[in-house]
């Protein structure tokens, strides 16, 4: 499988979601959130000043956007300003991530978590409802990363980037979640995740600089190396068979702020995006 170069001149992007034709993404360090088409036209869409991560739509149309270091989710109001949605600092213990939202409105955010005493750090799982209230919706989690819903609603997948793992949920109908499990033990530390119409799960593995697809227990199918890091992946394009690779050459300010060395790869897959994101 080639790896074609779909727009460079990214500082570091997060969050890849294919949503009314066009892949929409945040850059950190830029600041902001974008949309490109499949031909590689670019918009800025809206500023974050704290950092943007995941993603997200409301049933509605408006757009959800995670402002990382005050810790808040943000709503982009019609005018194109952005208002809160919801104050996610009494359950992140460390800045918020990547996040999904459900068909419904429901919202789950990670966060970076704080340390533990010999051991990975532990995060919380904010649940965020359609009109804003904010729960602790798991606990305990090794930053809680990448997540995707399954199509019929009722599966919640998280990657837990520092506890080498993917993780699986029961969703309630009220959003809650329930009966967590592993879903798969890696040998890689998952960032971005999405889940195809055959189940299985490409994940970004930045260390490895590689894009995995994986079944449920861990059967690695595909694997993709990526010249840089890979940090985040999707599967979009209008039938949802194009895979969007997000890299960059690290993931911090002194890394990648200023250096627009990061870009967004494309490749054809077989089998389509299924699910939320």
């Amino acid at each position: 499988m080639q790896l074609d170069l779909l727009i460079d001149g990214i500082d570091f992007g997060e969050g890849p979601r294919w949503h009314d034709g066009r892949l929409w993404y945040s850059d950190f360090f830029q600041h902001a959130v974008y949309a490109v088409t499949p031909a590689g036209a670019r918009e800025r869409i809206v500023e974050v000043p704290q950092q943007p991560s995941g993603l997200g739509w409301l049933p509605d149309g408006r757009l959800l956007v995670v402002s990382m270091l005050d810790r808040r989710l943000l709503r982009l109001e019609e005018g194109g300003h952005l208002v809160e949605h919801a104050d996610l600092s009494p359950i992140a213990t460390g800045p918020c991530n990547d996040m999904v939202v459900s068909p419904t409105g429901h919202a789950y955010i990670g966060n970076f978590g704080a340390p533990t005493a010999g051991g990975p750090p532990e995060a919380a799982l904010a649940h965020v409802t359609p009109d804003g209230r904010v729960a602790e919706a798991a606990r305990g989690l090794r930053f809680p990363n990448g997540s995707v819903i399954t199509p019929d609603g009722r599966t919640l997948i998280v990657a837990e980037t520092a506890g080498a793992a993917l993780t699986a949920f029961d969703i309630h109908d009220d959003g809650g979640l329930a009966n967590p499990r592993t879903w798969a033990a890696l040998d890689a530390h998952p960032d971005g995740i999405a889940l195809d119409a055959a189940g299985a799960i490409w994940l970004a593995d930045p260390g490895g600089r590689r894009v995995v697809r994986v079944l449920e227990g861990g059967e690695v199918t595909h694997a993709l190396d990526t010249e840089d890091g890979a940090y985040a992946c999707a599967l979009g394009g209008p039938d949802r068979r194009t895979l969007y690779i997000l890299t960059a050459r690290g993931f911090t300010a002194e890394d990648c702020a200023g250096k627009h060395a990061g870009r967004i790869l494309h490749t054809r897959v077989d089998i389509p995006g299924a699910g939320l994101p």
